[in-house]
């Protein structure tokens, strides 16, 4: 049987759902079973650089005595202009985070936009503008790009596919999260999902909520420079959230990753609005948030470095452990602001589709 058909079959649906696309459980069954079944591990990295065997924010390659690191990713949210932001503005932040969580300094991006016949040009323009004043206000040179349009009916409206390229300046890979580092959360979670879920009416209710969608450039460089030896780990807790990034983590480390709810920062106004309509503030994305493991001894002071920076409601949320019981590796446990404990599951199903 050819391989590729072979793969497909190991697949549980026979077609592809929204949730495929979610960025949770449904999302890494493709890549797991499908993309990495399909591609000869020897052509998963660049010497002795990272790609599909690590599945990190970006891929890193060796360029003589150096590091540089590549990001990839497509833009589709729905709506395309929310409050907070638009997906010229989700797209470039995207680009520039992705590179910036793996210790690399963003310095090129390219840019594919495909739109759908009868887009209007000035909101084409408006997108455009915000993207190109979003990478530019980052020191980052877009070094060119594609445009394509389909026909009226074939495509909602527009998507953006860009990549990003960065010089490293410490490199930070997600394997090598050991027990006793401290996770730290560099501000509120959960804004961006919260503000796309409400500007779409979802569930009859909307709010005043604002997408948190920034580049977090000004935060990660002066950390960077200063601590990236004690970084383990670093990600933007995008689709699935944080929920979905400390599962990555505990499993690809074979840790228990324990956090303290009342430790985690949420808005008022989203933890509301998640308890409303019934959703998980740890599963709903965030565009503006890094998410840190670091090295215990300097958890303290990377953290009152991060507040001088301006992220004032930064906090150490949790830590990394051994688990006692092999069953536990690769959990994540909170404390919940009752008092009790539950495991924070990896999203699965159609948690915000078209997020981001």
């Amino acid at each position: 049987m050819e391989p590729w058909k072979l793969a497909s079959r190991k697949l549980l649906s026979r077609r592809i759902l929204l949730s495929h696309g979610g960025g949770g459980k449904e999302t890494h069954e493709i890549i797991e079973n499908l993309i990495k079944k399909i591609v000869p591990s020897e052509y998963w990295k660049v010497g002795e650089g990272t790609g599909l065997d690590l599945l990190d924010d970006s891929s890193l390659i060796p360029v003589g005595d150096s590091m540089i690191a590549v990001t990839i990713d497509s833009y589709t949210v729905d709506p395309i202009i929310f409050p907070g932001g638009d997906i010229g503005i989700l797209a470039a932040s995207g680009t520039i985070n992705d590179l910036l969580m793996s210790g690399a300094r963003p310095i090129a991006a390219l840019d594919s936009i495909v739109v759908e016949e009868g887009f209007e040009i000035e909101t084409l323009a408006r997108i455009i503008h915000n993207m190109a004043e979003t990478f530019t206000r980052n020191g980052v040179a877009v070094i060119g790009g594609d445009f394509k349009v389909v026909p009226k009916g074939n495509l909602d409206n527009i998507i953006i596919t860009t990549v990003g390229i960065g010089r490293i300046i410490h490199p930070v890979r997600d394997d090598m999260i050991r027990e006793g580092d401290k996770i730290i959360v560099s501000g509120p979670i959960g804004n961006h999902g919260a503000a796309i879920l409400s500007a779409r009416g979802t569930y009859g209710l909307k709010v005043s909520i604002e997408s948190d969608v920034q580049p977090l450039t000004q935060l990660m460089i002066p950390i960077l420079e200063k601590y990236g030896q004690f970084i383990s780990g670093a990600g933007d807790p995008t689709r699935g959230g944080i929920a979905m990034l400390l599962n990555e983590w505990a499993k690809k480390n074979d840790v228990l990753i324990y956090i303290d709810e009342s430790k985690i920062p949420v808005r008022d106004e989203v933890k509301a609005y998640a308890d409303l309509i019934g959703v998980d503030p740890l599963a709903l994305a965030s565009e503006g948030v890094a998410v840190l493991a670091v090295n215990s001894d300097k958890a303290e002071e990377i953290l009152a470095h991060m507040k001088n920076l301006g992220w004032n409601e930064a906090a150490i949320i949790g830590d990394v452990r051994k688990p006692k019981d092999p069953r536990h590796k690769g959990l994540v446990i909170a404390k919940t602001e009752a008092g009790g404990f539950r495991i924070v599951e990896a999203p699965s199903g159609e948690i915000v589709p078209r997020i981001c």
